[in-house]
């Protein structure tokens, strides 16, 4: 058995983000000429806290979760796009929380910026930005409505 979670981002950042934290952000995606050592606190404050190492980075086909694992930051005439999906384990969440709380200190999406799912479940708590801050909000269902032939369709519940 693993541990294994999927963690899935969304989001748009302002255009204008500070150099240091664009660096950062693109070190976090395993770009080339980022740095560990940008501003990782939400709001003005600084810490000192360095990342031991890239959290988005990993590429290719998940291990555990099925798919592909990426990384993506565009500039775009919203701003800078950011998507993410990712296998993390638990010993990774307090710095994962410190970086979705840094994106959600930043953020111009408002409402659902990602997902994080363990991967045994069907159901995943989804990340809410609202308010300069991120919320987890854990979905639970006593039964999954289902339809296999309207997957898409509006009104389908």
């Amino acid at each position: 058995m693993a541990d294994v979670h999927e963690l899935q981002l969304a989001l748009h950042l302002p255009d204008s983000l500070p150099a240091p934290e664009l660096d950062l952000l693109r070190w976090h995606l395993g770009e080339a000429g980022g740095d560990a050592e940008g501003e990782v606190a939400g709001g003005a404050d600084r810490h000192d806290e360095v990342y031991e190492y890239p959290l988005l980075a990993s590429r290719g086909p998940a291990w555990k979760i099925d798919g592909v694992l990426v990384g993506e930051l565009h500039l775009g005439s919203r701003g800078w796009a950011l998507s993410a999906r990712q296998e993390v384990h638990p010993d990774e969440f307090d710095d994962l929380g410190r970086l979705v709380r840094w994106l959600g200190a930043r953020t111009t999406t408002v409402g659902v910026l990602g997902h994080l799912r363990f991967y045994e479940t069907d159901v995943p708590d989804l990340l809410i930005a609202r308010d300069g801050s991120v919320h987890r909000a854990g979905l639970r269902l006593d039964r999954l409505a289902e339809s296999p032939t309207d997957v898409l369709a509006h009104g389908w519940i």
